[in-house]
């Protein structure tokens, strides 16, 4: 069994090339695989490991760096490693809105804790938007949730300009943002705040937390929660989800998707089969005999690059 802990934090951070390479010497010595993103603005990223000390040992050298004894996090679990390798990556944006006067580390909403969240909710002058990606969205979400219908994080600006929110709306409303694990709701919200909504809410560690603190019985959440790494999804008790994903096009797909002559093990599904040549569909094949031959050899093959949200 393998441990899975998504982490996040908003902290400045002086020198991010110096602690990047002293994360990726101390979790590479750990034997922990997944990916941490490093920028001024924080650190983001979803990690695994094998022994569950290792895990705990990793974050416990996270928390020491300056700033981040507070890190957020949100631990789960897989029968199988959900990662290849591990990659520490320097970024400009832990999260990219793709706005750099955005800081989130100078003014955010408020956080609610999930306990709290279901109470707000339930109130119906409450603006609730998800704001995590299109397919996301599509395969789970908290009920009467508005759906920016974005392919990108970085569209959401764009979204909010063209949502055109009045003035009383920004004045009275309640508005609550989520996402997976509480990064891009919170930097959303420093968005809002700068677009002058006063009352913006976004739930403490994200859909990941919430499934871990609310018991299923009371929940508001419908479907199952995409997580960016090879489990796809995973259901409210953080058991792994029904779905699987397209390698052509990182969709998720379901076994009707499977089931279509337009899906090729490994290289497109229904959603992308049109939108790729004759060329890529070769590539891929190819990129899947290989994986096929890694996997007839008990090893792992450098698979596609993974994303990481949070």
């Amino acid at each position: 069994m393998f441990e899975v802990a998504a982490l996040y934090k908003f902290s400045k951070i002086l020198d991010p090339f110096k602690t990047h390479n002293s994360i990726r010497s101390k979790l590479k010595d750990l034997s922990v695989y997944g990916t941490i993103l490093v920028g001024g603005e924080g650190l983001n990223g979803t990690i695994s490991a094998a022994n569950k000390k290792n895990l705990s040992d990793a974050i416990d050298f996270l928390k020491q760096i300056n700033g981040f004894d507070d890190l957020d996090i949100k631990f789960s679990s897989s029968n199988k490693n959900p990662f290849v390798r591990l990659k520490v990556k320097l970024k400009k944006e832990i999260v990219t809105i793709g706005d750099e006067s955005i800081d989130p580390t100078n003014e955010v909403g408020e956080y609610l804790n999930p306990n709290e969240w279901n109470k707000l909710l339930e109130d119906d002058e409450t603006i609730l938007i998800d704001t995590r990606n299109n397919y996301e969205y599509s395969i789970g979400t908290f009920k009467k949730s508005i759906n920016p219908n974005t392919s990108k994080f970085r569209e959401f600006p764009k979204w909010l300009e063209k949502k055109k929110f009045s003035n009383s709306d920004k004045k009275n409303k309640k508005v609550a943002m989520f996402c997976t694990g509480g990064i891009r709701c919170e930097k959303a919200s420093s968005l809002m705040k700068k677009n002058g909504f006063k009352n913006v809410y976004h739930l403490k560690g994200g859909i990941l937390k919430y499934f871990e603190s609310v018991p299923e019985q009371e929940t508001m959440w419908e479907g199952e929660c995409f997580v960016f790494d090879d489990r796809v999804s995973v259901k409210h008790d953080l058991s792994v989800g029904t779905y699987d994903m397209c390698h052509g096009c990182r969709m998720p797909i379901t076994s009707n998707d499977k089931a279509s002559k337009n899906y090729i093990r490994g290289v497109a599904c229904p959603k992308c089969f049109d939108k790729t040549t004759d060329e890529q569909k070769s590539r891929y094949m190819s990129r899947q005999k290989q994986v096929d031959l890694a996997n007839a050899r008990n090893q792992k093959h450098i698979g596609p690059k993974e994303e990481i949200f949070n």
